[in-house]
């Protein structure tokens, strides 16, 4: 398929989406902001800073430590604004608790419980903490705000324990030299940080069978070698039918994805002038699928453990099919030599399988989130990339989707059809987050 019939498809699924989700949008209306969400906002970007910037949790790791985080703050604040269904479980809130105590207290402990073990990090949290509170009146409604902060952070940390990140090296993700089989590539040959994030408890859906994938093309097929002969092309490093902005927006998205993207939702709140319960949900929703759709990323990494395209490029004479040729000394763009914006880390292809790709599954599962969340396409961006170094706009979500899908052809680093596969598992954890979280309470009425 190429990538202007995945334009078109794309479009035909977001209009599908956007059918399904504005119906319940029209029930509970974003509220009216009365202050702006620094302290939801503030924290989540502590909690980048520490997840991120100091613990190095690469992105499916990084996740799901801002799914806990965003959980908690979204159930601490929710209680107190008691328009939507928890996550978890409603505190003992009342609508006169403060809801910045409640959102930094539930960050904190959060942040805490994960980082229990790294001193530095408890004591930046502390004082980052210590001072959050100190910008706000002393009183009941700062007690009894810290208090619910406290309660829906104990229950996210109790709801995770025993779930699986406590052991994301113990599994040995297979690797061969088979034709089709995932290896590790150049030039660093590394092998994937966290393979176990595939055995992680989903935090939504029921069980990661339901984001079963249908993995990649046969070698021999004809939609194999339409793959092939495309990223050969436009993702060699020193490729003539890739353009300078295709080249551009492959670095921009190479960037932390989780980083990147909070940073994209703070955004968001700001421009929109979210309240803080709106700014609140918003994180956790995005969060969360992003979470699932890692965790049902890597489960099909590691079921069809696929090749990349460097690999599969340089001993194309093993495939068996007539219709791809070797290149030995084949380049993708995502090299060392390729120029990054200042402190960036270098170019290279990640050390997991291709299908499906990793950073498809979380862009799709966001966006189709954030289509839901404000039950529009029509959503301005403007977001910035330390990676390139540029920045980029978007006048709907959908584009960014869409430029996410091509971009990673273009880095040379995912067939077209890992892309395609990585949407569509985003896709599903999305729609069954709308379908089963996140929903107005009691017809969305609410006490003046």
């Amino acid at each position: 398929m190429n990538h202007h019939n995945i334009r078109r498809a794309g479009a035909v699924n977001t209009a599908r989406t956007l059918g399904a989700s504005l119906g319940v949008a029209a029930l509970c209306a974003l509220a009216p902001s009365s202050a702006r969400a620094d302290t939801v906002t503030d924290w989540n970007e502590t909690a980048s800073t520490a997840i991120v910037a100091v613990a190095k949790q690469p992105p499916p790791v990084a996740v799901l430590s801002f799914a806990m985080v965003q959980g908690a703050v979204y159930d601490a604040v929710n209680a107190i604004d008691g328009r939507y269904r928890p996550y978890l479980a409603t505190p003992a809130a009342r609508r006169t608790d403060s809801e910045d105590a409640a959102a930094a207290t539930a960050a904190f402990r959060v942040l805490a419980g994960i980082f229990h073990d790294q001193p530095d990090q408890l004591s930046m949290l502390q004082s980052r903490y210590d001072a959050s509170l100190s910008a706000m009146p002393d009183g009941r409604r700062k007690t009894r705000g810290i208090a619910d902060g406290e309660q829906a952070a104990a229950t996210m940390l109790a709801a995770r324990q025993d779930d699986g990140r406590d052991r994301l090296n113990a599994f040995t993700p297979p690797f061969g030299t088979t034709p089709g089989t995932w290896r590790p590539t150049w030039p660093a040959y590394a092998k994937d940080p966290a393979p176990g994030v595939a055995n992680v408890r989903p935090f939504l859906v029921p069980s990661v069978d339901m984001l079963r994938t249908a993995g990649p093309n046969p070698l021999t097929s004809r939609a194999y070698a339409r793959d092939f002969n495309e990223i050969k092309s436009i993702g060699a490093l020193k490729s003539k039918t890739r353009t300078a902005d295709e080249t551009d927006a492959a670095i921009f998205w190479q960037e932390h994805a989780y980083s990147l993207y909070n940073r994209a939702f703070r955004t968001l709140a700001t421009d929109n002038d979210l309240s803080l319960a709106d700014s609140a949900r918003m994180f956790a929703m995005t969060n969360l699928a992003g979470a699932d759709a890692a965790i049902g990323c890597w489960t099909e990494k590691y079921r069809w453990n696929f090749w990349r395209p460097i690999t599969a490029i340089r001993e194309a004479d093993t495939d068996g099919n007539p219709a791809t040729t070797a290149d030995p000394d084949w380049l993708p763009l995502f090299d060392p030599s390729t120029p990054v914006a200042d402190g960036a880390p270098p170019l290279v292809t990640p050390p997991h399988p291709d299908n499906p790709s990793g950073h498809l599954c979380a862009t799709s599962a966001i966006v189709r989130t954030l289509q839901h969340f404000f039950g529009s396409d029509r959503v301005p961006l403007t977001i910035h990339s330390n990676e390139s170094g540029t920045t980029r706009h978007f006048d709907r979500l959908s584009d960014i989707l869409h430029e996410v899908m091509n971009a990673r052809v273009w880095a040379g680093i995912h067939f077209r059809t890992a892309d395609v596969e990585g949407a569509q598992l985003g896709r599903t954890v999305a729609r069954y987050e709308r379908r089963h979280y996140f929903q107005p309470a009691h017809g969305c009425r609410r006490d003046a």
